[in-house]
This record gives C-alpha cells, structure tokens and sequence, in this order.
C-alpha cells in the first residue's frame, strides 16, 4: 500500500510540469500582443502630426494600457514557474526579483496592475465621455472601484498573515 501511495504522491508532484505548456502559451500571447504593440505605435506615430492632444493622449494611454497588460503577462508567467514548477537555475544578480514573489505578494501585484490597467480604461473612457451614456460611465466606474476594494482587501488580508506567520 505505502509503494501505492507513493507513486500517486509522485504523479501529482510531477503533475506540476504540466503547468509548463500555460506558461509558454504565455510566452506565446506575450509575442503575439508585442506584434500588437508595435501596430499601434506605428499608428500613433504615423499620426503624431494629425492627432490632436486629447487624441494623443488618449493614443499613449493605450500604450501604456499594453505595457501594463504585457507585464502582468510576464508577472504571472515568472511567479508561477517559480512558485509551481521549479526555481530559474540563473537567477543571478540581473534577475534578482526571481523568486521574491510568493504566492501572496503574487496576488497583490497582480490586483494592483489590474487596478491601474482598469485606471487607465477608466481614464480613456472620461476622456471620451460624450460617447458613452451615463448608465455606462456608472458600471464602469463601480467596476473599477471593485477592483480597488479588491485589491485592497487583498493587500489587509496579506498583512494579516504575515502578521499570523511572524
């Protein structure tokens, strides 16, 4: 029975490899959305004459939405490796933030970059106000405001277990 009970112990911790194929669809979408990135700044440039400042603004807020989505994507593939899977054989000094994100500072980066992505939607939203109804602005704007309570929920709840551990 123990011979039993050990290789389905083996299985579910080999188990963790599997994790490895969402990881490189990661890579993958991270390239994808590069290709993406490049598209638009390419049109903004193209357009850095013809756009006005609200239309330039509105164009480097998009910009700055697509880094932010790109680092998150990046965020979770880094963690999760070295959460789940195994330790980066190479973390050396340029990559010294390998393995500084637990699980639990993990989830609050990753509601903090949503918080902030889900800002500057917000923001580009008001600055096409006219375009959208009030009932819309109200969603979006409670929409937002859950994510801020959310994320700060999870930064207290962080602080009470470290507390807990400590």
């Amino acid at each position: 029975m123990k011979s039993l009970e050990l290789l389905v112990e083996r299985i579910i911790l080999s188990s963790r490899w599997l994790l490895v194929v969402f990881y490189l669809g990661l890579v993958a979408a991270l390239a994808v959305y590069a290709v993406s990135f490049l598209y638009k700044f390419i049109k903004v440039a193209k357009n850095v004459f013809v756009f006005d400042d609200a239309e330039m603004i509105l164009a480097m807020l998009g910009l700055i939405d697509a880094a932010l989505v790109a680092s998150l994507i990046l965020m979770v593939m880094i963690a999760g490796y070295e959460n789940f899977v195994s330790r980066f054989d190479e973390a050396e000094a340029d990559v010294s933030f390998l393995g500084k994100l637990d699980s639990g500072s993990l989830k609050i980066k990753v509601a903090s970059s949503i918080v902030a992505i889900s800002s500057i939607h917000l923001l580009q939203v008001f600055l096409n106000v006219q375009q959208y109804t009030d009932a819309k602005l109200m969603w979006l704007t409670l929409m937002h405001l859950a994510f801020v309570v959310s994320a700060l929920l999870l930064g207290f709840l962080e602080q009470i277990m470290a507390k807990l551990k400590g």
